[in-house]
């Protein structure tokens, strides 16, 4: 099985999950993803991220070996500016 891209780690987060901002940044195997969405009001750093796994599901394990998240409502991006 092919390395994916970050394009496509980008939509495999997006098809599973509602964003409003979406980065992905990688080399195929070690990937950085910017994360806005609703779906993260009022959980924690882990819940966010659980939510995100779940949405990569098997290809968390199979595919994608690392992911580094950066995870934000989107009151919270846009008070980063």
């Amino acid at each position: 099985m092919a390395d994916p891209t970050p394009q496509e780690v980008r939509n495999y987060i997006a098809h599973g999950l509602c964003c409003e901002h979406l980065e992905v940044e990688g080399d195929g195997r070690h990937f950085f993803a910017t994360i806005v969405s609703s779906e993260f009001d009022g959980k924690s750093r882990v819940a966010r991220h659980q939510r995100v796994y779940a949405a990569l599901g098997d290809r968390m394990r199979e595919q994608i070996h690392a992911l580094s998240m950066k995870t934000l409502t989107p009151a919270e991006w846009q008070a980063q500016g």
